[in-house]
């Protein structure tokens, strides 16, 4: 009987990598990319929350500080 000769370890690997950048492009061509104008939206959507979410927690340790410093000064 034959023998299989296996292919050569580079020659696989680069099948590989190409055959990984060949389903990348496929995969970039099926996407739907944002319009500027969403994109504009959407962060200023982000920056809204980041600040409303900074605030809640500035007021939040505002409060535990108050609450622990008075808790202090009882003792």
């Amino acid at each position: 009987m034959a023998e299989v000769k296996k292919e050569n370890w580079f020659k696989r690997t680069w099948g590989r990598v190409r055959r990984y950048f060949r389903e990348l492009r496929s995969e970039l061509k099926k996407v739907v990319w944002p319009t500027p104008k969403q994109v504009v939206k959407n962060t200023l959507i982000v920056a809204a929350s980041v600040l409303v979410v900074g605030v809640f927690i500035w007021l939040f340790d505002f409060v535990a500080q108050a609450g622990i410093a008075g808790l202090i000064s009882l003792f």
